[in-house]
């Protein structure tokens, strides 16, 4: 094994060198879990609360709290958009998850949660200068039921405090009808991130593989493996974008969807998968590899693998398959597993394999954006133009079949992102604010700027402090005795 330090830049070189792919492949799985639940330990979660308003005096609490805040009260109850000026709530963002499908460990209970919803708010503050609250709900009701109604609730009583909702982990069918109500409901946009971000960021990197296999959207065969919320989510949003939903067969754990499922039909709280078996598989095709034939995209969000997706099903497909197994912790397929079947371009959730196609790309920036505009909405349209901004930004840089989406340390896509959302929103008709696109970019390269460099002079000052290299080395070894 080599040296290991806490950059981890190279995941693969960590490994011994008579380690197979399949054996890199699930020792790095091992690895990461084992060093997140020490990181954790060790540093008590991710986040903290600090001010951002200085001290000079002791009497500047007068003016931070009693009397001097009471103008800023009367001010924002003569005004509540004043709000978003006058207080931090233009830039805070509320992370609500009840817990019940946390990746893919499923029900974790409502604690369970906070490790992932920190995540998020670690990635918001990093990526895009954005704050974040991790707020992890009991959802049950009397009867023992997880209950939409319950977050739906929650997060209107909670919106006054926020200027967005970032809903995440929860289960369908619940998380349709808690979207579809708050997104319509509240004044401040909610954003369901395993939903809409997911489905932006694929968009994107769908976009960006058809270019470089030279395939029109119009025109492709699509295969949907897994049928959940974020599945169900994609193929609306590449319907809106052009594919022909004609051309468009998914899968849930029950067959495919048609428009004879009348187990879907009869419940009413699967509407959104109801919407899809009457627009796609005209023909009823109810077979996996009958359905791959000849296709030109698989896209699978279903169960963790690395056997979920076979084989025979890529070796099925058509010229140049693109193939996205994008569970999480272990895609469907592996990426070797993929390529050695014949898939062309591979994409998966994780960024320790080529072409991660995952929603930390997507959702910092098109928040950023709604944020700074004072949107009431995310529009479908937003999440579209964000689609294209962080194809067009990759396709800038240079594009290939392993290398089709930016990178996590690509800083200023986030700010493209917000720049091109903002200017949807305002075109939309949802936004409280007009800026210009410099005006958006600029803001925000100003506040990714100032949260590293915060986070660099506290991790200087050792106001983070340095976790032991014996931490990794220890991880390191339960994930090489775990293959062996």
């Amino acid at each position: 094994m080599s040296k290991i330090d806490l950059s981890l830049n190279n995941l693969d070189a960590l490994f011994p060198e008579d380690f197979t792919q399949e054996q890199i492949a699930k020792a790095k799985t091992v690895f990461l879990k084992e060093l997140a639940f020490s990181s954790h330990k060790f540093f008590g979660g991710k986040m903290q609360t600090l001010p951002k308003a200085g001290i000079y005096g002791f009497n500047w609490f007068n003016v931070y709290y009693t009397p001097g805040v009471s103008k800023v009260s009367t001010s924002i109850r003569d005004n509540n958009d004043t709000s978003f000026e006058l207080s931090n709530r233009g830039n805070m963002v509320a992370v609500v998850s009840d817990s019940t499908r946390v990746l893919g460990d499923g029900d974790c209970t409502p604690p369970g949660g906070l490790g992932v919803m920190e995540g998020k708010a670690y990635l918001m503050k990093y990526l895009a200068g954005v704050d974040a609250v991790a707020l992890c709900v009991d959802s049950y009701n009397d009867k023992g039921e997880h209950d939409p109604d319950k977050i739906i609730e929650f997060v209107k009583m909670l919106q006054p405090s926020f200027g967005a909702v970032n809903l995440e982990d929860i289960s369908q069918p619940n998380c349709y009808k808690v979207l579809d109500t708050l997104r319509e409901e509240c004044d401040i946009p909610v954003w369901h991130d395993d939903a809409q971000g997911t489905g932006s960021v694929t968009l994107a990197g769908l976009i960006n593989a058809l270019r470089i296999v030279k395939k029109d959207i119009n025109d492709i065969k699509v295969v949907m493996y897994g049928a959940g919320a974020s599945n169900a989510t994609i193929a609306r949003l590449i319907i809106q974008a052009g594919a022909d939903p004609k051309k468009m067969i998914m899968f849930d754990s029950k067959g495919s969807l048609h428009k004879d499922r009348e187990d879907i039909k009869a419940d009413s709280r699967f509407y959104r998968k109801w919407e899809l078996c009457q627009k796609t598989n005209p023909n009823k095709i109810d077979n996996v590899l009958e359905a791959c034939k000849d296709a030109d995209v698989l896209i699978a969000l279903s169960k963790p693998g690395p056997d979920t997706v076979k084989p025979e099903w890529i070796k099925n497909m058509g010229t140049k398959p693109i193939v996205f197994a994008c569970a999480n912790p272990v895609p469907e397929i592996y990426p070797y597993a993929a390529k050695e079947a014949g898939a062309y371009i591979v994409a998966t959730g994780r960024g320790d394999f080529p072409n991660q196609v995952n929603n930390s790309l997507g959702f910092p920036g098109i928040l950023k954006g709604a944020l700074l505009v004072q949107a009431r909405k995310i529009t479908d349209e937003m999440a579209i133009v964000a689609a294209y901004s962080m194809a067009n930004y990759a396709q800038r840089k240079g594009i290939n079949p392993d290398n089709i989406m930016p990178k996590m340390d690509d800083t200023d896509v986030f700010a493209h992102e917000a720049a091109d959302v903002a200017m949807e929103a305002i075109k939309n008709g949802v936004a409280r604010l007009e800026m210009t696109w410099d005006e958006v970019f600029n803001r925000t390269m100003e506040d990714i700027k100032q949260t590293r460099g915060t986070i660099d002079m506290m991790m200087e000052k050792n106001f983070i402090p340095k976790p032991d290299v014996k931490m990794l080395e220890d991880a390191l070894k339960v994930a090489v005795d775990s293959v062996k």
